[in-house]
């Protein structure tokens, strides 16, 4: 998926600890109540395409993407509950653009979207994001890198802030009629996933101590990013509304929750040693039992944070938006997090 620069990971794990430089980012899974609903919404707001589609069981997993690269897989979940925004899990998906044309022209189309709640806008020195929420309350993020000559460190850390982004003058500046018309044509991928977690501490000492990610940003206050090969994070954490949640139940795992898990591909396997192993330190790894998923550890559940699965290499709008785009009240568009 994303191409990762490869390079050594400095951090505060050992080498048999790090993480690959070659790791990225794949589909999240989604667990949701109105299968035809959310595979509707994601097709329109986010132009997704159906790419595989499976039964489990009474479960149906279909997933949706650009270019055949896989964004994110619905399960369908007949009577899940709302999620309690309190408890750990997913605080939003984040879908990553090669440039701001194609960013613009899927910001337009969310936009045009009556079901999609615009959350704000904010420029993060190393990207440029647009925050909305789906049908089904799970968040979203459509943003674009900044070149990595121009991002920032001091410190010992990368810069990274919350400014104001203007989405209309965004807009403006970037949409373009042939953007708008390739729709799913346009290059896309899974940049990075934030989570909601119950403790910073117990998300660093598993995601960074167990999995090797590396930290790029900890000064955030109650938050952490993290990353593999220099990337700004794939992963962020945060306790802004979870402070204190508990790790999640198995009950809640299996789909009480919306998100199911991330995927997160790691190098071919002649590569591949040192994430198995960094899956030993202090971590239970289940392993599946289903056919293509015996390869490798399914899952492991980190306290107060929902499931990661390591997964090895193989696996026109109908309507104008409402101008000028405007979040919620009493939230500034410049103050979405990364």
């Amino acid at each position: 998926m994303a191409g990762v620069s490869e390079r050594t990971i400095s951090s505060a794990t050992t080498d048999d600890r790090a993480i690959s430089a070659g790791t990225t980012m794949d589909a999240v899974t989604l667990r949701v109540g109105d299968l035809a609903l959310m595979t509707s919404y994601y097709a329109d707001a986010i132009a997704l395409v159906p790419i595989e589609e499976r039964s489990r069981g009474r479960e149906v997993h279909r997933v949706l993407g650009r270019g055949g690269i896989p964004m994110v897989r619905l399960v369908h979940t007949p009577d899940l509950p709302a999620g309690n925004p309190r408890e750990a899990g997913l605080f939003h998906t984040a879908f990553l653009f090669d440039d701001p044309a194609s960013l613009a022209a899927t910001v337009h189309r969310a936009a045009s979207d009556r079901r999609s709640r615009f959350v704000g806008s904010a420029d993060h020195l190393v990207s440029e994001a647009f925050y909305f929420t789906d049908p089904e309350g799970n968040g979203i993020e459509l943003y674009v890198d900044r070149p990595r000559d121009q991002w920032q460190r001091a410190g010992g850390e990368l810069q990274m802030a919350t400014l104001h982004l203007d989405p209309n003058a965004y807009l403006r500046a970037h949409l373009t009629q042939e953007a708008m018309d390739a729709g799913p044509g346009l290059a896309g991928r899974i940049g990075h996933v934030h989570l909601q977690v119950g403790d910073i501490a117990t998300a660093r000492d598993f995601y960074v101590d167990t999995l090797g990610f590396e930290v790029t940003v900890s000064s955030y206050p109650g938050a952490l990013f993290a990353a593999a090969g220099g990337y700004h994070h794939h992963l962020g954490m945060n306790t802004w509304n979870s402070r204190g949640a508990g790790p999640r139940a198995a009950r809640l795992a299996r789909g009480h929750r919306p998100v199911e898990h991330a995927r997160h591909p790691l190098p071919a396997r002649d590569e591949r040693g040192r994430a198995p192993r960094a899956l030993t330190h202090g971590a239970d790894p289940a392993w599946s039992t289903s056919g293509e998923e015996r390869r490798g550890p399914s899952h492991v559940s980190p306290a107060a944070g929902p499931r990661l699965r390591p997964a090895w290499p193989g696996i026109a709008t109908r309507s104008r938006p409402s101008w000028p785009l405007r979040p919620p009240r009493g939230r500034s568009p410049g103050r979405r997090p990364a």
